[in-house]
C-alpha cells in the first residue's frame, strides 16, 4: 500500500530586499512557525469625536501591527556536529545576529557618517535601509518595520553559546500612506489589500433573518 505523501510545510519568515531593484539580499525562515499570530487594526478615522460631518469617512489605511513569537533551537542540529559545524561552533549566534541586524544600520554606514560629521557636514541624511517584508504564505507579503524585537536565551552550551532562544518580534505593516504608490513597498501593499477585497467577496454572505430581522427599519 502506498504511503501517504504529507504536504510540504511552509515556513512564515522575512525577506529583505533592495528597494530599487527588488533584488533579494536575505531570507530568514522561522525555523519553528508560532502557533499564533496576533494582528491589530487601529482605525483612520477622519476627524475627531462627535464630528458628524467626518462620521463615516476613512482617511487612509489602517494601521496594522503584528506580533508573533518564535523559537530557534539548535538541539537537532548538534546531534549531528560534523553535519552543522557551525552550530557546533557558534550555537545559534549566526540566526540571532542575522534577524538583529535588521535593526541596525550597517557599521560602514555608521563609519561613512562619522567621516562626513568630522569634515564639518551638518546635516547626514540616513542611508536607507533594505525593505523588510514578512512573509506568511504567498497571500500576505507585507512591507513591515520592525518595531519591537525581544530575545530571552534560555540554553547555552559549553562555551557559553546560546543554543535555545525565544524571540518575541513586533512590526507594524508599512502602507502607500508611509511608502507612497511608486514604491516596491506600496506595490506589495496594494497587492495585498486588493488580494484581502477578493477574499472578502469569496466569504458566504447570509440574509438579515440569520440576524433575526426580516429588513432595515
Amino acid at each position: 500500500m502506498a504511503t501517504p505523501i504529507s504536504p510540504r510545510l511552509l515556513k512564515g519568515g522575512l525577506v529583505l530586499i533592495d528597494p530599487d531593484t527588488s533584488r533579494v539580499l536575505r531570507v530568514i525562515a522561522l525555523q519553528y512557525n508560532p502557533d499564533t499570530l496576533t494582528r491589530t487594526l487601529q482605525v483612520q478615522a477622519v476627524g475627531g469625536e462627535g464630528d458628524r460631518l467626518e462620521a463615516l469617512r476613512l482617511k487612509g489605511p489602517p494601521n496594522e501591527s503584528i506580533r508573533l513569537d518564535a523559537e530557534i533551537d539548535a538541539t537537532d542540529q548538534l546531534e549531528f556536529p560534523d553535519n552543522n559545524r557551525t552550530t557546533a561552533q557558534m550555537g545559534i549566534f549566526p540566526q540571532l545576529a542575522a534577524l538583529e541586524t535588521i535593526v541596525y544600520p550597517t557599521s560602514g554606514e555608521l563609519q561613512s557618517a562619522n567621516g562626513l560629521a568630522q569634515s564639518g557636514t551638518l546635516e547626514i541624511s540616513p542611508a536607507e535601509s533594505p525593505l523588510t517584508l514578512f512573509v506568511w504564505s504567498k497571500a500576505r507579503i507585507l512591507p513591515v518595520r520592525l518595531t519591537e524585537f525581544s530575545i530571552t536565551e534560555e540554553a547555552f552550551d559549553a562555551a557559553l553559546n546560546p543554543i535555545r532562544a525565544k524571540i518575541s518580534l513586533g512590526m507594524r505593516v508599512l502602507s502607500v500612506n508611509d511608502l507612497g504608490f511608486s514604491h516596491k513597498g506600496g506595490n506589495l501593499f496594494m497587492a495585498y489589500l486588493q488580494n484581502k477585497e477578493q477574499l472578502a467577496n469569496l466569504a458566504p454572505s447570509v440574509s438579515l433573518a440569520a440576524l433575526g430581522i426580516t429588513g432595515i427599519p
